[in-house]
């Protein structure tokens, strides 16, 4: 089977898409990495509505990308901030690369808005593809993709 036989309905890329395609969902994360928690400080940085903003975040949450946990401030009602699951944490090389690849293509002259490095040595972070061998970064020119076991054939629009 070749890959323009093959179905995209159960296609990982949009599965994800569906979750966490919009802009929007893509900078409540982005600002969550950054340990922003709660529902005000989404709002008065991101500049959305407080209907876009609840709805996103009750997708997140829903997916499981999210969780809530309550905390009060004194004199005030309990509140719940949002925090990233093991899941969305699983999300922060796929910010990474849309971070790294705007640092080049749509940079800022100035230069970058944030600046990521490793905290033990101050190095600057990057993403690269690799293989689980012994090899370095991959271009997409040295991999080999081919349908796996979960392809499915197209299923044909016309009648027969």
């Amino acid at each position: 089977m070749e890959w323009l036989d093959v179905s995209t309905e159960n296609c990982p890329v949009q599965s994800t898409l569906d979750l966490v395609g919009e802009k929007w969902t893509l900078l409540i994360l982005r600002d969550a990495f950054i340990r922003v928690r709660r529902f005000d400080d989404f709002r008065r940085h991101l500049g959305l509505s407080d209907a876009v903003l609840a709805d996103r975040l009750r997708k997140l949450v829903a997916a499981g990308i999210l969780t809530t946990v309550p905390y009060q401030q004194a004199g005030s009602r309990t509140r719940h901030e949002y925090r990233l699951t093991s899941k969305g944490r699983d999300l922060w090389p796929i910010l990474m690369a849309l971070r790294q690849w705007g640092e080049t293509y749509a940079a800022d002259p100035e230069g970058p808005v944030l600046d990521v490095r490793h905290t033990g040595c101050g190095a600057p972070v990057r993403v690269v593809v690799e293989c689980d061998g012994p090899h370095g970064a991959l271009a997409p020119t040295e991999v080999t993709a081919a349908p796996g076991p979960g392809a499915r054939p197209v299923r044909s629009l016309l009648p027969e």
